[in-house]
């Protein structure tokens, strides 16, 4: 009663998994204490074991992880991260009319009409399908610093303890969704499942939240019949994600709302189900002509009867993805991309005549539209892009990019900023971060105040990556100068810059630190006593830990450099300790063959004692050899690391978003002892090279977030660069 008791002060939802010895196995299914039929944040699981359900022993061991909960600390201070291309974004939803003939529409294409705040980033809507008004949408928002669903511009009730949601639809007076709130069974599985919750007449603290995916499942993309009765999804099953992102290996799966745990597997590799009326799917897939098609699924009347293969409906010669079925036409919208052309566009196909018709062209041609919906009754076309500088007053949106941006954090001791730069780094006392624009235009080294409020420039017009301040010295800053992820052979070269700066001017000064030479030197961190810095260099032929005097370099005439790891493997992005006894990094040295595979390793600050610190298994499990870890650093107090993972699979089909290199890359955070793994970021984007400071807002200030500070938003994102037109 105790721990009980201890469980609802916390206010958490524990997710026990029970291990039955007589049985040698552990239970598939979940036991979830739901306190007083809430909804509570931060799950922390427990790992039960029980020789029967009436061994004392049960009550031994609950009392020893009640003993460690209440000693259990979370960590502090603020994560300054980087998220790929989402600064950039500036999506809002837009509808248009469709008129009865759609030939007609090209002549006289009607308006477009901005349906969100045209301040955040608003994307996945759908139609209201019991509403009237042409405007209403459900749709996800980012204004709050994480997904969140809305109704127009309300929020609606959903899972409170969920930093991610998506696909919202209402049908019915019934909210559908996913969430990525419940950690799955095992590693490399997407935390991502389909929920529902009943909206209609229910106040908020009422609202019972449904899951609709089997516990150890995993489903994308809900779709719901015109009935309201089926459901299709895009699902793993209960298989593991295989590290595939370019084209996810999902199938087709439908179940009734009033049954969900009786599945049916209409068909195999397929993803964005999408109904028209009670018995017709359409989907999109990549094919063996390279082409992503729209394919068609026709149902029997009998739920789990034998289904005919899918039949192909859009030609090749055009990709095609992201269908939206209309339930009174003979017509999909799709989202295309053409040869000779750079932009992803709305298409309406018309599947008796077999022809497109341009929509979104006739607007925008120089803009990415991305996940067509339709109305019910088939009259309006929705759609999300960029906002963009309309011509009308009314649609013209938020301009600015801010230099940080306020995160929702699944720790409320550990606050996590957004930066539009990538590989930032504190100053000593917090007040400054450094941090590269670009690797490109305006490639270089900026700073800027932690508040958010002023930037200024070191230099430009030089690539430079991964950078290190001083903890002793307020203006030295470390970094990379040449070019990111190069060969050995490269020319790389680490660099001092000390600068002076006012208001309104900087004046630095570059020291090369490194011998041209010696080929790739990348990845500094600075000493806590600033003296030494530790990096990865390929002098050797291979990518191994070599220590520099942090101020003359290897020029120094008593020798200032000394090689701490040696082998023919990967061993980069290095992090020092706060104490200076330990060095974090990442390698593949368990596999040096496979230059995928990443793994954390911690060495004393002389090289000795090189140990392995296992994330998603036990030593000698198949898990552990599909780490991909990298972009490790210490935490303030020295007792955490932060990481970038692959742990959670992919969250969002890829093929629906921009770019992402890594759409699998997500913030953790575990102990040194390789206890207390936390994930930190739930999304479809690839979030990395994080840096975390001690302290938190008290110390910091709070963000000065005005619109007036920062960079213009030109919507400079690109599409998924795998996506190849030239067959």
């Amino acid at each position: 009663m105790q721990f009980l008791e201890f469980l609802h002060a916390k206010k958490e939802n524990y997710t026990v998994w029970v291990k039955l010895v007589h049985l040698n196995v552990w239970t598939k299914a979940i036991a979830t204490l739901s306190l007083q039929s809430t909804v509570y944040t931060n799950s922390i699981f427990l790992f039960i074991y029980i020789s029967s359900s009436s061994s004392p022993h049960f009550t031994i061991i609950i009392h020893r992880l009640f003993t460690s909960l209440q000693t259990m600390k979370n960590p502090t201070g603020t994560v300054v991260f980087t998220t790929v291309g989402r600064p950039h974004y500036g999506f809002d939803v837009f509808s248009t009319q469709l008129p009865p003939t759609l030939t007609d529409f090209s002549s006289s294409p009607p308006a477009e009409h901005r349906l969100t705040d045209g301040v955040s980033v608003n994307y996945n809507a759908q139609f209201v399908q019991s509403s009237d008004n042409h405007h209403s949408i459900v749709y996800v928002s980012e204004r709050t610093g994480s997904s969140k669903i809305y109704l127009d511009s309300n929020p609606l009730p959903s899972v409170s303890s969920s930093l991610f949601h998506d696909r919202p639809i209402i049908s019915n007076g019934r909210l559908f969704f996913v969430s990525a709130h419940e950690r799955p069974d095992s590693p490399f599985k997407s935390w991502s499942a389909v929920y529902t919750v009943q909206l209609n007449g229910l106040h908020e603290s009422e609202t019972v939240v449904t899951r609709l995916t089997p516990y150890g499942c995993v489903d994308y993309s809900p779709s719901v019949s015109q009935s309201g009765d089926l459901i299709a999804v895009a699902s793993y099953g209960f298989s593991q994600w295989k590290g595939e992102f370019h084209h996810l290996e999902t199938d087709i799966v439908v179940f009734r709302l009033s049954d969900p745990d009786n599945r049916w597997n209409v068909c195999s590799l397929g993803g964005w189900p999408t109904w028209s009326g009670d018995s017709t799917i359409y989907f999109h897939r990549q094919t063996d002509d390279g082409w992503w098609s729209i394919f068609r699924l026709d149902l029997p009347s009998g739920f789990n009867s034998p289904v005919s293969a899918p039949v192909r409906i859009t030609p090749p010669g055009v990709h095609c993805f992201t269908p939206a079925a209309m339930h009174h036409r003979r017509q999909i919208a799709v989202a295309t991309r053409r040869k000779n052309e750079n932009y992803r566009h709305i298409e309406i196909y018309d599947l008796e005549t077999e022809q497109f018709y341009p929509v979104t062209k006739l607007f925008n041609p120089e803009m990415h539209h991305y996940n067509p919906f339709v109305s019910m009754n088939c009259n309006y076309l929705g759609y999300h892009r960029f906002r963009g500088e309309l011509n009308n007053e009314l649609d013209k949106g938020e301009s600015i990019i801010p230099h940080l941006n306020l995160v929702s954090s699944p720790i409320k001791e550990l606050r996590m900023l957004r930066l539009n730069g990538s590989f930032p780094s504190f100053s000593p006392t917090g007040e400054l971060i450094a941090f590269n624009p670009d690797f490109d235009t305006n490639a270089g080294v900026d700073i800027v105040k932690s508040d958010g409020s002023k930037r200024w420039s070191l230099f430009t017009g030089r690539t430079s990556f991964y950078n290190s301040w001083s903890p002793t010295e307020h203006n030295v800053i470390f970094t990379s100068i040449g070019p990111i992820f190069d060969s050995v052979k490269t020319t790389v070269q680490i660099a001092r810059i000390s600068f002076s700066f006012d208001l309104d001017h900087v004046k630095s000064e570059i020291k090369i630190l490194t011998k041209e030479e010696t080929g790739n030197n990348a990845f500094p961190s600075c000493s806590p006593d600033g003296k030494h810095l530790v990096f990865r260099s390929g002098r050797s032929g291979h990518k191994n830990l070599y220590i520099l005097d942090a101020v003359e370099g290897e020029f120094n005439e008593h020798g200032g450099i000394r090689q701490v790891t040696d082998g023919a493997w990967i061993d980069t992005m290095p992090s020092w300790s706060p104490d200076g006894k330990l060095i974090a990094f990442s390698s593949n040295r368990q596999n040096p063959d496979n230059v995928e595979a990443f793994s954390i390793y911690v060495m004393c600050s002389d090289g000795s004692n090189v140990r392995r610190i296992y994330i998603a298994g036990d030593e000698g499990c198949d898990e552990v050899d599909r780490e991909r870890i990298n972009h490790v650093c210490f935490s303030g107090d020295g007792e955490w690391l932060l990481f970038t993972a692959n742990l959670g699979g992919v969250t969002v089909d890829p093929v629906s978003v921009p770019n992402q290199f890594q759409p699998y890359g997500d913030l953790y955070v575990v102990r040194v002892d390789g206890s207390g793994l936390r994930r930190l970021t739930w999304n479809g984007y690839e979030n990395g090279t994080p840096a975390w400071y001690p302290g938190g807002e008290t110390e910091l200030g709070k963000l000065g977030l005005l619109n007036s500070v920062g960079d213009k938003l030109l919507g400079t994102f690109d599409e998924p660069l795998w996506i190849q037109c030239d067959f």
